[in-house]
């Protein structure tokens, strides 16, 4: 694929400055050093940066008591918005939604907050209350390709297909790279079934072929394959690849494709 990376965000949820969730283990055999209290002569600013610096670290407990002492200083939405966001990695769901609310409430014209409240409510699986969150944050900030991503993979979790592609489409028109970033910002989030995952695979590869892009769409049918799409030789006749069957290698391609065997008939 020409060093090009497997993609990940379209089966994960992007959040903004959102490590992946879950601790790696640590390779330190030291026992980890205790984190000192917040300093009382600290300003806000900087207890705001030594908590992003703990949340980069994963120290997410520890990143909230700071974002907390720098808003008794000087509360702001964007405080709470972030310890949110380290209170979710800790999977305290109540606690982090009651801060992305908080952040709602304290300022009516960032997005962010629902952009992350509606990532928690899909990791609950509350895709509608999820699509919700999203089109609020798209409405505040229609021009962020993030934001439609996450409301493409709600839809597409509600089995509302046309939506989730116009979705993904808005997101690659405003940032080409953003289903081949692996950004440490996301929160992997596995669709239930293979077949689920294979045809979004193959969707994508019909969203990347309407493009004319011929390395995106192959990587895209050949997950779609490995996945057991049934209808992977589709791509010879459906109109979204057109402009790629001009190609005969594109052709010697989708042929070489191998559909899976069909299921054998459930013993009566």
């Amino acid at each position: 694929m020409g060093g090009f990376q497997a993609v990940r965000t379209s089966l994960m949820l992007l959040f903004l400055g959102l490590p992946l969730l879950g601790q790696e283990p640590s390779t330190n055999s030291q026992p980890p050093q205790r984190v000192p209290a917040p300093s009382e002569t600290a300003t806000a600013h900087e207890l705001e940066d030594q908590a992003d610096d703990l949340r980069g670290k994963k120290a997410y407990l520890d990143s909230v008591d700071y974002y907390r002492a720098a808003w008794k200083k000087q509360n702001s939405a964007v405080l709470h918005n972030k310890a949110g966001i380290s209170l979710f990695q800790m999977h305290r769901d109540r606690d982090a939604k009651k801060e992305y609310e908080q952040a709602i409430k304290m300022d009516k014209e960032y997005a962010e907050p629902h952009n992350n409240l509606g990532a928690l409510l899909y990791n609950s699986h509350h895709y509608g209350a999820a699509v919700k969150e999203y089109v609020k944050a798209i409405k505040l900030i229609e021009a962020n390709a993030t934001f439609h991503s996450n409301l493409g993979a709600a839809y597409f979790s509600e089995n509302d297909v046309p939506h989730a592609m116009k979705e993904y489409g808005r997101a690659l028109e405003l940032d080409p790279t953003i289903f081949e970033r692996q950004s440490s910002g996301g929160v992997t989030v596995k669709l239930v079934t293979n077949t689920e995952r294979a045809h979004l695979h193959y969707l994508m590869a019909q969203l990347y072929a309407s493009r004319g892009d011929m390395e995106h769409c192959r990587y895209y049918l050949s997950k779609a394959n490995e996945e057991g799409y049934p209808g992977i030789r589709d791509a010879l006749r459906d109109d979204q690849f057109a402009t790629l069957r001009k190609d005969p290698d594109f052709l010697t391609f989708v042929r070489s494709l191998k559909p899976p065997p069909p299921a054998a008939p459930a013993n009566e």
